[in-house]
């Protein structure tokens, strides 16, 4: 029987997660006294934690939407839908509860912090939007597909209009999807941005796919359409606004980061989906199936959720490099065997909410 997974987007996923971890170790625990930007392993580590978020964002609307599509193929894409909208929820559920100072909360210490918005939530909202506009186009694919990649566009595009939006007057719940002025330190603008491309990217998939030379065709874009972006996307926004004497082209050229990062991301998967046959049943796409429950064990043990006793407690910009190097490996494997071993899969997660929703009907 055929599979609807792609198995190149767990081991995308893998890398992403893996290289997530020892970048909040290091970027957490390193003193800055060590952090140089002309040394070369500095720079390398630093380019690696500056696609990672792009990466996740990207791949979650790629795999969600893709199976969206599949379902729809099959007629039965409403349980898909439910199943979606649920994630969505329970991610951002998931982001708050991280943020719960339990210790802090019984000795009558109470703050914004819990407030304060990172990858979970801007992910479920972005799914949560997906879904959104899957439900109003599912019958047009090819409509749904160029409002996904207009939505990319525009969303990277018009950044410099909303990167210092004051919103004081609006309550902290919701300002934090849109500032980081309060400490969130992702913003649903642009990062859906990045979902709304891996949606787009889906669209692909799902209608070429099996077509023959897809594989070879596709990493071959990739490869192109990711190193033009890497490379040339700010003089073609330069171009663009030279053309048109439309302002923004010139604002985003001059500060462009998104585009550039999402070329890298597109070079990422064309490396993995051009090595996809090696990476059926590996240990590399099995860690990219416990995402979600790596991400929520790594965050309790670096940065103490409920308890307020994390590693950022004890050793807060200490370390030096070999130690950082050192302990951002038993990090990985702890973090990881734990996965495996005591917490299984993402379903142990989604498995547990269910109970105590239960409960709490009953």
């Amino acid at each position: 029987m055929k599979t609807n997974r792609l198995f190149f987007i767990d081991a995308v996923r893998a890398f992403a997660i893996l290289m997530m971890l020892q970048g909040h170790f290091i970027d957490t625990l390193l003193d800055p006294i060590y952090r140089d930007d002309s040394n070369l392993v500095y720079q390398i580590w630093s380019y690696f934690r500056g696609i990672t978020a792009p990466t996740f964002f990207t791949v979650s609307g790629l795999v969600f939407l893709y199976l969206l599509l599949k379902a729809k193929d099959k007629g039965n894409d409403s349980q898909r839908i439910k199943k979606g909208l649920y994630r969505g929820l329970l991610l951002l559920g998931i982001g708050y509860a991280l943020r719960i100072d339990v210790l802090g909360w019984l000795t009558g210490h109470f703050s914004n912090y819990i407030f304060v918005i990172d990858v979970l939530q801007c992910i479920g909202l972005s799914l949560i939007i997906l879904i959104g506009c899957y439900v109003l186009l599912r019958k047009h694919v090819w409509l749904l597909s160029s409002l996904l990649l207009a939505f990319g566009c525009i969303c990277f595009l018009t950044e410099p209009l909303y990167r210092s939006l004051d919103l004081s007057h609006i309550p902290v719940v919701f300002a934090n999807y849109m500032t980081k002025a309060n400490g969130s330190i992702f913003t649903i603008l642009p990062w859906f941005g990045y979902t709304a491309f891996g949606g787009f990217l889906a669209t692909v998939f799902f209608s070429h796919v099996h077509r023959n030379r897809f594989r070879l065709v596709t990493v071959l874009s990739f490869f192109i359409f990711g190193s033009i972006l890497i490379e040339y996307s700010s003089l073609i926004l330069m171009k663009i606004h030279l053309w048109t004497h439309i302002e923004i082209f010139k604002s985003s050229a001059n500060y462009n980061y998104l585009f550039t990062r999402f070329g890298n991301v597109l070079v990422l998967l064309g490396v993995f989906y051009a090595a996809e046959r090696f990476l059926k049943g590996s240990l590399i796409g099995k860690i990219g199936q416990k995402t979600l429950s790596i991400y929520v064990i790594h965050f309790i043990i670096i940065f103490g959720s409920f308890t307020g006793f994390g590693l950022n407690r004890f050793y807060l910009k200490s370390l030096n490099p070999s130690e950082a190097i050192i302990g951002a490996i038993i990090f990985m494997v702890v973090v990881c065997f734990i996965s495996f071993y005591y917490v299984k899969t993402n379903a142990f997660i989604y498995k547990g909410v269910r109970k105590i929703v239960r409960l709490n009907k009953n």
